[in-house]
Parts: C-alpha cells; structure tokens; sequence
C-alpha cells in the first residue's frame, strides 16, 4: 500500500529546501558581495548585448557543496 503519510512529509521537506534556497539566494548578495565578482568570472558588454559567464564562482560553489554534502553523508552514515 502506498503511505501517504511519508508522502507528506518528503513534500514538506522538499518545500522547506527549495524556502531555504530561496533564503540564500534572497540574503546571498547581502552576505557575499563578492561571489559573482570573482577575478575568473567574465562580463562582456557589447553595444547590444551583454553576456555574464560566472566561471570561478560556478567552480567555487561546486566545491563548497560537495564538500557540504560529504560531511553530511559521512554524518549520517555514523
């Protein structure tokens, strides 16, 4: 039988993760001027366009979560 009750709770968890997200992204520029403005991020600004390409903060981010997420793995693996 399916159990709506877990289904329930994944759906709240879920909703509380992405209201987290949310969070972040609402606070990121406030707390963290800089990302975005990392020496390896290119801006090009042409005459009719503009391109953002954020390299070197895509690539810190990465890490930082990876290493966020095996430290919760290996936390919850105890």
């Amino acid at each position: 039988m399916f159990d709506y009750q877990s289904l329930g709770r994944l759906l709240l968890l879920i909703g509380a993760g992405i209201a987290g997200i949310g969070l972040l992204l609402i606070l990121g520029g406030r707390l963290f001027p800089w990302l975005g403005r990392l020496p390896g991020d290119i801006h090009y600004r042409g005459e009719t366009i503009s391109c953002f390409f954020p390299i070197l903060t895509s690539i810190l981010l990465s890490v930082v979560l990876s290493l966020l997420l095996k430290l919760i793995i290996r936390l919850l693996n105890r």
